[in-house]
C-alpha cells in the first residue's frame, strides 16, 4: 500500500480490513477492498484469530459455569460460527462437495463455484460441527480455565496457515476467483510478518497461561501422572509443550493437506483456504485435548 498514506494509518486500515473480511466484529470503517489492501491485511489474520479465540474462551467459561458441558459447548460453538459469519464453513462445504465428487479437475472446480450446497458438503459440515462441539464440551467438562488462553492458539495458527498457503501454492483458477486478489504474497514480506504476529500472540498466550497457573495454582494432575518412579513433571511443562507442538502440527498437517488438495485441483482456491482453516482449527483443538489427557488435566 504505497499510496502516500502515513504508515500508522495504513496499518490501521489494513487491520480493519482483516477484521471486516474475516469476522463480524463491529468495525466502523468504509473500506475499499482493493488487492494491495487485501495483501497488507493478511498480516493481521492471526490477530483476528486471537480475538475470535478469546471470545470463544470467555463464552465457554461463562456458559460452562451455569450449564452442563454439552449445551454450553453448543452455545459457544454458535457464537464461534456467528463471529466468523460462516465464511470458512462455506469454504469447507464447497470444498467437500468438489473433492468428494471424484470428478475431473474442471468439474470439481465448477462444483465448488456453485452457490448450492450438495449432500457431501452438508455431511462434512455436520461432522465438523459435531467434532468441534465435542471438543469444546471436553474442555468445559475438565474445567481447567487457567489453561484457557491456550485455546486461542488453534484460531491463530489456522489463520496464519491460510496466509502461508496463499503464497506457497498456485491459484487453481489461474486469474479468476477471490484468491487472485492475494496474488504476489510470496514475493512480499506479508507472510513473514504474519508469522511473526502469530509467534508473538502465541508467546503472549503462553505467558498469560504461566501467570494464571502461578497465581491460582490449580490441583496439578501433572504431578500425579508420574507414578512409576520417574518423579513428577513440572507444572509449566504442559503450556510449554502446547506452545511448541501446536504451531509445528499446524505447519506439517497443513502442508500435507494443502499439497493433496493442490495435486487434485492444480492449485488452491479461496474455498480451500477456508476449508483448511476449519480443518486445522479442529485438528489443533484435538491436539490440545490429547495433551490435556496425557498430562492428566
Amino acid at each position: 500500500m504505497k499510496d502516500g498514506t502515513p504508515a500508522p494509518q495504513r496499518k490501521h486500515t489494513a487491520a480493519a480490513a482483516a477484521f471486516q473480511f474475516l469476522s463480524r466484529f463491529p468495525v466502523k470503517m468504509q473500506i475499499d477492498f482493493v488487492p494491495p489492501l487485501l495483501r497488507e491485511s493478511v498480516v493481521f489474520y492471526p490477530l483476528v484469530g486471537a480475538a475470535i479465540g478469546l471470545c470463544v474462551w470467555l463464552a465457554g467459561a461463562l456458559s460452562g459455569a451455569v450449564l452442563p458441558a454439552f449445551p454450553a459447548a453448543v452455545l459457544t460453538l454458535t457464537l464461534w460460527v456467528w463471529l466468523t459469519g460462516g465464511l470458512h464453513l462455506d469454504g469447507w462445504m464447497d470444498t467437500a462437495d468438489g473433492l468428494l465428487s471424484y470428478r475431473t479437475r474442471e468439474r470439481m472446480l465448477e462444483i465448488m463455484k456453485d452457490s448450492r450446497v450438495g449432500a457431501m458438503g452438508v455431511i462434512a459440515c455436520v461432522l465438523l460441527m459435531m467434532m468441534k462441539a465435542a471438543l469444546i464440551a471436553d474442555f468445559i467438562a475438565r474445567g481447567h480455565w487457567v489453561y484457557g488462553a491456550l485455546l486461542i492458539l488453534p484460531m491463530i495458527w489456522s489463520r496464519w496457515f491460510m496466509v502461508y498457503a496463499m503464497s506457497a501454492w498456485p491459484n487453481a483458477r489461474r486469474d479468476d476467483g477471490l484468491a487472485v486478489l492475494f496474488k504476489g504474497l510470496g514475493e512480499r514480506k506479508e507472510v513473514q510478518r504474519a508469522r511473526s504476529s502469530a509467534v508473538g500472540l502465541t508467546l503472549i498466550a503462553g505467558a498469560v497461561t504461566f501467570a494464571a497457573v502461578w497465581l491460582f495454582k490449580p490441583d496439578m494432575g501433572i504431578a500425579d501422572a508420574m507414578v512409576s518412579g520417574l518423579g513428577t513433571l513440572p507444572w509449566w511443562l504442559y503450556p510449554m509443550t502446547a506452545v511448541i507442538i501446536l504451531p509445528v502440527a499446524c505447519y506439517y498437517i497443513g502442508r500435507f493437506v494443502a499439497a493433496r488438495i493442490s495435486e487434485r485441483l492444480g492449485g488452491l482456491t479461496g474455498d480451500t483456504y477456508g476449508a483448511m482453516n476449519e480443518l486445522l482449527e479442529a485438528v489443533l483443538l484435538t491436539v490440545l485435548s490429547v495433551l490435556q489427557g496425557l498430562f492428566w488435566l
